[in-house]
C-alpha cells in the first residue's frame, strides 16, 4: 500500500514539473514576439546588396525583441505574392517590402490593409495601391544627380569642354527608383545634350529606350554590342552613364570585346551604384570609374526607427511628404543620403567605416 501510494506521488510531482515546465516554454516563445513580429520581403539574394538589407534588418530587430520573417522572392513576383500573403497568415503586424514589380502587389497590399497590418515600402516605392503607410529609401534623384554630375567633372563640361561622346543606360522599368534616377541624370545631361557638348550617337536618351529589365548585367551587355557595332565603328566613346554596377560591368566586358581598355583606347568613364564587392574591385583596378554607395545599415535603421514608432504610437520620422507620389497617393518617406565613391575616396568611405574589409576588396 504504501508502496503504491508512493507511486502516485511520484506521478503528480512528474505532471506537475511538466505543467511548471510547459508554462516556461510558452513563456519563452511568446518573448521573442513580445514587441512584435515583422514581415521583410526582398527581391532577391542575386543582388548581393539585398542580402546585406535583409540580414541588417534582421539582427537589429531580433536585438530589439521583435520576432521577424525574412523572405527573398528571387525575382519572381508570384513568388513574393505567395510570401507576403503567409506573412499576413502568420499574422505579422507589420510588412517591410522592397518589391520585385512595384505595381505587382496591389492585391496582396489590400489583404494587408483587412489584416490591419502596416506597410512600409523598403527603398522601391509599392505603386498603384493607397495600403502603403510609409516609405524608407536613399535619395534616388541625388543618387542620378551624383553620377551624372560626375561625369560633367570628369570631362570639364563646366569649364566648356567638349563635344564628347555618351551613351545613357537605365534601371529596370518595373522599378520605380530607376525613373527618379533617371530624371536626376537629365537634371545635369539635358542642358549640355541641347547645347552640342554631349552627344548620344545612337539618339536613345528617353527612359524607355534605355532602360534595362531587371537590372540585369548581361541585358546591358547586349544592348552595348549592339550600341557599338551600330554607332563606333568610326568613332571613340567618351562616356557611359551607368546606373548600377553589375550593369557597369557587362558594359566593360562589351568595350573590351572590341579593344577598349588597351593603352591606345582607354576605357571611357563609367559609372555604377550600389558598391558591390566586384563594382569596387573593379573601380580599384582602373575599370569602372565610380560608384554610388549606399550605406545598407543606414537604410535599415531608418526603417526600424519607424517600425518602432508605429509599434510605439509615437510620430514616424519622414523628412519627405512631398515627392513620392505612388499614382494613388503621396507617401511619407524618409530619405537616407548616397555617397559618391571612386578610386580617391573608396578606402574612406568603404574600409574605414566598416562595410567591407580590404580583404574582401583584394584582387
Amino acid at each position: 500500500m504504501k508502496i503504491i501510494l508512493k507511486r502516485k506521488y511520484f506521478l503528480i510531482l512528474l505532471v506537475a514539473l511538466s505543467l511548471v515546465l510547459v508554462a516556461c516554454s510558452d513563456s519563452a516563445s511568446s518573448s521573442g514576439d513580445e514587441k512584435g513580429y515583422i514581415g521583410i520581403a526582398m527581391p532577391t539574394k542575386s543582388a548581393e546588396r539585398w542580402i546585406a538589407d535583409g540580414n541588417n534588418m534582421v539582427e537589429e530587430l531580433e536585438n530589439l525583441g521583435y520576432k521577424t520573417d525574412l523572405q527573398y522572392g528571387e525575382d519572381k513576383v508570384e513568388n513574393q505574392v505567395a510570401q507576403i500573403e503567409n506573412m499576413i497568415a502568420k499574422g505579422v503586424d507589420t510588412l517591410v517590402i522592397a518589391s520585385i514589380d512595384g505595381s505587382a502587389l496591389t492585391d496582396v497590399l489590400e489583404q494587408a490593409n483587412a489584416a490591419d497590418i502596416d506597410v512600409i515600402a523598403y527603398d522601391r516605392l509599392l505603386m498603384n495601391s493607397e495600403h502603403v503607410d510609409y516609405y524608407a529609401t536613399f535619395d534616388n534623384f541625388a543618387v542620378g544627380v551624383l553620377q551624372a554630375s560626375y561625369i560633367e567633372e570628369e570631362l570639364g563640361l563646366k569649364e566648356g569642354e567638349g563635344p564628347f561622346n555618351i551613351e545613357l543606360f537605365g534601371g529596370s522599368p518595373d522599378d520605380n527608383n530607376a525613373l527618379i534616377n533617371y530624371n536626376g541624370v537629365m537634371s545635369i545631361f539635358q542642358p549640355y545634350i541641347d547645347s552640342g557638348q554631349l552627344v548620344v550617337p545612337s539618339n536613345q536618351t528617353n527612359f524607355n529606350q534605355i532602360a534595362t529589365l531587371r537590372w540585369d548585367g548581361s541585358t546591358a551587355q547586349s544592348r552595348m554590342d549592339n550600341l557599338l557595332s551600330a554607332n563606333y565603328t568610326d568613332k571613340d566613346l567618351d562616356a557611359i552613364l551607368s546606373p548600377y554596377d553589375p550593369i557597369s560591368l557587362g558594359i566593360i566586358s562589351s568595350l573590351k570585346g572590341v579593344g577598349y581598355g588597351s593603352s591606345d583606347k582607354p576605357l571611357p568613364v563609367i559609372t555604377g551604384q550600389d558598391a558591390t564587392v566586384a563594382g569596387v574591385k573593379s573601380i580599384i583596378a582602373g575599370e569602372q570609374t565610380q560608384t554610388i554607395f549606399k550605406d545598407t545599415r543606414i537604410l535599415a535603421k531608418n526603417t526600424i526607427e519607424m517600425i518602432e514608432a508605429i509599434h510605439n504610437d509615437e510620430e514616424v520620422p519622414v523628412n519627405d511628404t512631398e515627392t513620392y507620389d505612388n499614382g494613388v497617393k503621396v507617401v511619407p518617406t524618409y530619405l537616407s543620403t548616397p555617397v559618391s565613391v571612386n578610386k580617391d575616396n573608396y578606402q574612406e568611405e568603404l574600409i574605414d567605416t566598416g562595410y567591407y574589409t580590404e580583404e574582401e576588396l583584394s584582387n
